[in-house]
Parts: C-alpha cells; sequence; structure tokens
C-alpha cells in the first residue's frame, strides 16, 4: 500500500504550507484523486490518521473529491467516461481515446481556521 508514503508527503508539503504562511491550525485537507490514478481513495482516508498523528494537523479533517477519468475518441471526437463505456467511446465503438483527466492526485484547497 503506497498510499500511506503518498498522504505522509502531502502532510509535510501542508505542513510546509501552514509555516511558510503563519497559519496555526487547518480545519480542512482537500484532495481531489483521478478515477484512474493509482490512488485508492478509501485507502488514502485509512492512512491519513495515521500519517497526522503528532503533528501539527492532527485535528485536520480530510475530503477527497474524486475526479471522472474521460477520454476523447480519436476517431469520432466525442468526449466520454473511460470508466462508465470500458474504455470503448459510446459513439462509434472505437478504443484507445486520447485521456483527458482522471490521473490527478492534487492538493486542491487548504482550510485554515
Amino acid at each position: 500500500m503506497h498510499e500511506l508514503g503518498v498522504v505522509i508527503e502531502v502532510v509535510k508539503t501542508v505542513e510546509e504550507f501552514v509555516r511558510a504562511n503563519g497559519l496555526s491550525t487547518v480545519d480542512t485537507i482537500v484532495l481531489q484523486i483521478g478515477e484512474l490514478s493509482s490512488m485508492i481513495p478509501k485507502y488514502i482516508e485509512d492512512c491519513f490518521p495515521v500519517a497526522v498523528s503528532e503533528t501539527m494537523l492532527e485535528a485536520t479533517k480530510l475530503r477527497i473529491e474524486v475526479l471522472p477519468g474521460n477520454a476523447r475518441c480519436t476517431s469520432c471526437g466525442k468526449v466520454y467516461g473511460v470508466l462508465a463505456n470500458e474504455g470503448r467511446c459510446p459513439a462509434c465503438g472505437a478504443r484507445g481515446g486520447e485521456l483527458l483527466s482522471g490521473k490527478e492526485f492534487l492538493i486542491k484547497e487548504i482550510v485554515a481556521c
């Protein structure tokens, strides 16, 4: 489970941001995770309490927004949901579209108190 290492890096990044901006506490961290990324939101949620334990973020809440995996068909140009359509364009049936979104892993927001 590589999620723990990733969450620990998120915690370090947020702590650096807090110190650099003179903040005292953080209420919520908002992450955006693409549904096609290698990160599993449930595992991220499970790792978060361990990663923030005994840090300045111990009381911080985590919110995760899952971003859809979308692709543009290279044959007909239609934009479609990759998972919902099992990787096949619903308009023409072609496979192998150009990936537009879904691989993201971002710190979207740090909500300070």
